[in-house]
């Protein structure tokens, strides 16, 4: 394992040793995500350096430095402060496709909430015990399901895509509206003068006018996810 990793790992999950030398300790390594985290909520994950947290704790780089080696491992720290606690769960009580489809949901609120996530969590990185707490109930509720384990992997990573995509679409929308009605409102505009090159669309797009069904793909793509798995666990079962 690299240093770099090394490090990411003992910030994650400890132990945690205090500095060997210079002052008492003056920051927690949670005051140090919480600083990077607002930075990054106020202007983007581009925005989070090790000069621009110690600015925000009023310490020097070079003391900031005694606690957090470098940015990848703030990141690292800052992912397990945002994601929070993996949501409480129904366990037994519950199919493993109501657990799922919450799971999905709460997955989203939080991306919606820390929009940055989005950027911080990707590529091969060291997950901490809060990320992997979630991704070991996601696992969890298809114990028992006859999928075997690479199976119950790619569920979970499905869901999270399916997840991970329209919450980038919301991103990129920002505070201007919904990413599907401002599709449905360009649609509406090129249909307009274009519509009879189109004729599936502008079919479609009336539809989706007149009787709604807008500003759900969320929900459409999730129940589809789960339905296919639910065609797969049924087949495993025969």
């Amino acid at each position: 394992m690299s240093d770099e990793r090394s490090e990411a790992v003992r910030l994650l999950w400890g132990p945690h040793s205090k500095p060997s030398r210079g002052p008492k300790p003056a920051l927690s390594l949670d005051r140090i995500a919480r600083a990077g985290i607002e930075i990054a909520e106020a202007e983007g994950l581009a925005a989070v350096s090790m000069q621009r947290v110690a600015g925000r704790l009023s310490v020097t780089k070079m003391a900031l430095y005694r606690y957090v080696p470098g940015k990848a491992e703030l990141v690292a720290l800052m992912v397990e402060a945002a994601i929070g606690a993996a949501p409480p769960s129904d366990g037994p009580r519950c199919g493993w496709r109501e657990q799922l489809g919450d799971w999905a949901c709460r997955l989203f609120t939080v991306f919606h909430q820390h929009p940055w996530l989005l950027d911080a969590t990707v590529g091969p990185r060291i997950l901490g015990p809060r990320e992997l707490a979630w991704m070991e109930q996601a696992v969890a509720a298809l114990v028992g399901t006859g999928l075997s384990g690479a199976e119950q992997f790619d569920a979970v990573a499905l869901l999270a895509g399916h997840v991970r995509g329209i919450a980038e679409q919301a991103r990129a929308v920002g505070q201007a509206g919904n990413p599907e009605v401002q599709l449905i409102d360009t649609l509406g505009e090129l249909m307009q003068a274009h519509g009879e090159h189109y004729p599936a669309l502008t079919a479609a797009l009336a539809s989706a006018t007149q009787h709604g069904g807008q500003d759900e793909a969320l929900e459409f793509g999730l129940q589809r996810i789960l339905d296919g798995l639910g065609l797969l666990i049924a087949q495993r079962s025969n």
